[in-house]
């Protein structure tokens, strides 16, 4: 890019941030909840630009004063010295530039956000179920390697170990950002410990990725909410059986697309306190409707692209594990290592990495970049 088309896209930033900033001091500003978070946002994101369009700019100056020098200086010392700062110079200005453009790929505005995250096994009965809980495992230390914390919200176990289903949240820094990429089918090929012949079976579970919606992002109204208490299940402990702190909610939706009104229904049994279980229902309420009402934008990215990273159809094969072979497979970018072990053992940093990537690359043909 151009030294001129890319100081016009960061002076034009710099303007907005520097109206964001006198807007975030505006009491009618701060009075609307709403948008004085989505401003903050915007501001915290534009602080990093600003701060490399400044450096860009004396990098750019440094590197004329140093042709200058060079071109009219005689002493042969001096020119050296010139040019060796022209091509320090240069070299750092490449790089930045490609952060710069890096920076300036438009982001998804829920990236910064938590997550909950659905793990249901699929086609295989109770091998899927098994499945399930590897890959719970799987992301349990993963997040543990991230400095996240995770909480189940419910759960259904397998009948022979693992998940029919199970319901959890992930809190921590870009949780969203980094996570989303798993969403989709994954397949499992390998020896069941059901099967008694030694043959091998191909299984597979549903992973969902959903940006937990913070109370303002989605409107309920919580007098419709329909409220049931009951008994949590689970080993042990006189609290667990005797006291109905687990919660269950039914809400009626109309889905804003299709005009459709649909039927939500969440169980919490996460704590032994009642009023903590209502409170991560509505969570997980809000996240549900605000995940739903935004699938139409989902869908238009994705429409526009040709290679589905982080959105597009949740019903995909994304991923297959196959034991025999040791091998990982992500069919949406044809990456494949034999390093299955420690994959399963939350070592799946650089496949996310990868992916990182390949959407960053689409989404800078899109912002032609």
């Amino acid at each position: 890019m151009a030294t001129e088309g890319l100081l016009d896209k960061l002076d034009g930033l710099e303007a907005r941030y520097q109206e964001i900033s006198l807007l975030i001091t505006d009491p009618s500003v701060i009075a609307d909840m709403k948008r004085f978070v989505r401003l903050n946002r915007e501001y915290r994101d534009l602080e990093a630009i600003v701060a490399a369009r400044k450096e860009y700019i004396q990098l750019n100056s440094n590197i004329q004063q140093a042709k200058e020098l060079f071109a009219s200086e005689q002493d042969p010392e001096m020119r050296q010295m010139a040019r060796e700062e022209l091509d320090a110079c240069t070299e750092q200005l490449e790089k930045l530039e490609e952060d710069i453009k890096q920076m300036l790929v438009p982001k998804d505005p829920q990236d910064d956000k938590n997550v909950i995250m659905e793990i249901r096994g699929g086609t295989g009965g109770d091998e899927a179920a098994i499945f399930a809980g590897d890959l719970y495992r799987m992301y349990s230390k993963y997040c543990e390697q991230k400095g996240w914390k995770t909480a189940v919200s419910s759960f259904s176990e397998g009948t022979s170990g693992g998940f029919k289903e199970i319901v959890f949240t992930v809190t921590g820094e870009k949780v969203y950002g980094t996570l989303k990429y798993e969403s989709g089918v994954h397949r499992v090929q390998r020896v069941p410990a059901t099967e008694t012949q030694g043959r091998i079976h191909t299984s597979a579970a549903t992973v969902a990725v959903l940006p937990e919606a913070d109370a303002f992002d989605v409107e309920i109204n919580e007098g419709e909410i329909k409220w049931d208490t009951f008994r949590s299940g689970g080993a042990g402990g006189q609290n667990v059986n005797k006291v109905e702190s687990g919660v269950r909610l039914r809400y009626n939706w109309k889905n804003p697309n299709t005009g459709v009104v649909e039927e939500i229904l969440i169980e919490c049994t996460e704590t032994r306190d009642q009023p903590k279980n209502k409170e991560r229902a509505l969570s997980r309420l809000r996240t549900m409707i605000y995940d739903r009402e935004h699938q139409k934008y989902i869908d238009d990215i994705a429409a526009r692209r040709k290679t589905m990273v982080s959105t597009g159809d949740r019903s995909a094969k994304i991923r297959t594990y196959n034991y025999p072979q040791g091998r990982i497979t992500d069919h949406r970018i044809n990456y494949t290592i034999y390093n299955l072990p420690a994959f399963m053992d939350g070592d799946i940093q650089d496949c996310i990495d990868q992916l990182t990537v390949a959407e960053n690359a689409e989404r800078m043909k899109d912002a032609e970049l």
